[in-house]
């Protein structure tokens, strides 16, 4: 049986129902729901924020998108009437595009919206988020509203999130206007915002491997790795290949605040703020356990009060002449 809210106001000690919709009240979907739920995230979930309205995707406008404090993109589709079970396809529509993009993109996006980049908005809207261990976009989870769900779709919802552990989720919305005006808007989720998070949290145990312990590869070895992953399209690499690794052979120790100026002194960053956000992102890179060949030719040294912020970052001596070689060669190919 579908998941229904009903509403009563009680009146001289009698209940009343009250039975005022949305669309009765002449409120649309876009001007008025859409609006009235971006300017609160906490009507869809605690635990995100939005960086994107009417996003488009290869299938067409998202209706708001967001992020969530583990890093995880949030599809939102909403819906001012009854939600059909066809909202879930398409919904797995938009986040399976979403999937694919990339932090950069995310953050263009969010800039558009709230005139910050992603990092900064996080930081913002999340002020205990640790950057440095997070991946972001590395899952996605779905959330459909509307003011009423099909028994069709409220049951692939639970069928989909208890059995197969997918983050999706229905919210259901009951929308009251009042003898004397007042609008009230209440909800009800099919799967609580407990087990929802619970499913987040048990998710990232599974997240990408991070580490600080640096690789052990032959010299041949680490000419390969080094040279596959500066020569490839990630926009780290690039960044690192660019900027960090020749500014680290020229000056030696080289502070975070020093790479973030010489990102814009080259004109690779726009400014010390997004310059900063790129830097994150190539930590991010380092501490990946599966990128132990960086941490075995770049070391750092951590904030003294931010233990999770690398500060400091320098060519390990014995590696200079190899990474000078790599350089020269993926130039003189380029």
């Amino acid at each position: 049986m579908s998941t229904e809210i009903k509403t009563w106001l009680v009146v001289d000690g009698k209940l009343q129902p009250v039975d005022s919709g949305l669309v009765d009240s002449g409120r649309k979907e876009y001007a008025d729901l859409e609006t009235w739920i971006a300017s609160n995230p906490a009507v869809v979930s605690t635990d995100i924020t939005f960086i994107g309205r009417q996003v488009i995707t290869k299938s067409g406008p998202l209706d708001l998108l967001g992020i969530d404090n583990h890093g995880n993109a949030v599809v939102v589709e909403l819906k001012r009437d009854m939600l059909p079970r066809e909202a879930l396809a398409q919904a797995i529509d938009y986040a399976s595009d979403i999937a694919e993009w990339s932090v950069e993109r995310l953050s263009e996006i969010c800039t558009q919206y709230t005139g910050k980049n992603l990092e900064e908005h996080l930081v913002q809207s999340f002020p205990d988020i640790d950057l440095e261990n997070i991946n972001i976009n590395e899952s996605q989870r779905i959330f459909l509203v509307g003011f009423g769900i099909e028994g069709a779709l409220e049951r692939m919802v639970n069928w989909l999130s208890k059995s197969y552990d997918v983050s999706v989720n229905a919210i259901v919305l009951k929308y009251v206007r009042t003898g004397k005006g007042d609008e009230l808007l209440t909800r009800v989720a099919v799967i609580s915002e407990e087990v929802e998070k619970q499913r987040v949290e048990k998710k990232k145990k599974f997240q990408i491997a991070m580490s600080d312990v640096p690789g052990h590869y032959s010299e041949a070895e680490l000419r390969q790795k080094l040279a596959q992953f500066l020569s490839s399209n990630l926009l780290s690499s690039q960044r690192m290949r660019k900027v960090v690794i020749p500014v680290l052979l020229r000056d030696g120790k080289v502070t975070r605040e020093q790479l973030e100026e010489e990102f814009v002194k080259v004109g690779m960053a726009e400014n010390v703020n997004q310059a900063g956000y790129f830097l994150s992102l190539i930590s991010q890179q380092m501490g990946m356990a599966k990128n132990d060949f960086l941490r075995q030719v770049i070391g750092y040294e951590l904030h003294p009060d931010h233990p999770w912020l690398k500060e400091v970052y320098f060519i390990k001596d014995e590696y200079r002449d190899l990474l000078e070689k790599i350089l020269s060669e993926l130039e003189s190919t380029a």
